[in-house]
């Protein structure tokens, strides 16, 4: 069956949907930022890609963070080509929900990225977030380039330090380089900006994931 949940392996390659040539469109400007959505960027902005459970939440996460140009939503990590929303909730696509930030690093250092990534979400969940389970939920960081995976990989050993002090158990977090970015529907971009009051689960990990812990982390 299509829609078949596995909720914790990804799919083989060679099973996945085979998705299709077309991208989907992509609105002009952010709804909240009034910003491009597409590039190309100013010069010198960088990019940072997360998966932290649903895109809804994250995405607004990022757009809040002061040096954030552009935020948008799509599918990363997955081997389906321009997939659908229902495709990749099937399983059937690899992809997780990934929120992007474009952001200028004169003004936000990526590791300030990395710190909304990981106190707004439990990275020791496997596939799964809160009661949103399956693969698209993963926790994960793609990263452009060996200068954010060194940050990355660093961040994660604070935080994990962190999390066992506190006698949490172990970041799940996979840690990858950045491929094929898919965006999602129009009515993903910015959806808690259009649905004030829309879904999202972000707010339990205010109790998952202790203040001290982060307190320790942040010095």
């Amino acid at each position: 069956m299509l829609f078949k949940r596995k909720p914790t392996a990804l799919i083989d390659p060679a099973d996945a949907l085979r998705g299709r040539d077309t991208p989907m469109p992509v609105p002009e400007r952010h709804l909240v930022l009034g910003t491009p959505l597409e590039g190309p960027w100013p010069a010198g902005y960088q990019r940072a890609t997360v998966a932290m459970g649903c895109f809804w939440g994250a995405e607004k996460f990022l757009w809040h963070v002061p040096g954030v140009y552009s935020t948008f939503v799509g599918y990363a990590g997955g081997f389906t080509p321009n997939p659908t929303y229902e495709e990749v909730c099937s399983e059937r696509t690899g992809h997780a929900e990934a929120a992007v930030a474009i952001f200028d690093p004169a003004k936000v250092a990526y590791d300030d990225l990395l710190k909304v990534f990981w106190e707004n979400h439990d990275p020791t969940q496997w596939m799964r977030q809160g009661g949103d389970i399956g693969t698209q939920y993963r926790s994960a960081i793609f990263v452009e380039g060996a200068e954010q995976e060194a940050a990355a990989l660093e961040s994660r050993d604070r935080y994990q330090a962190a999390l066992r002090t506190a006698g949490f158990g172990d970041i799940v977090t996979e840690i990858l380089p950045a491929g094929e970015f898919y965006y999602a529907e129009p009515y993903h971009q910015q959806y808690l900006a259009r649905n004030p009051h829309g879904y999202c689960n972000h707010g339990f990990c205010q109790a998952a994931y202790p203040a001290a812990a982060a307190s320790e982390v942040r010095g």
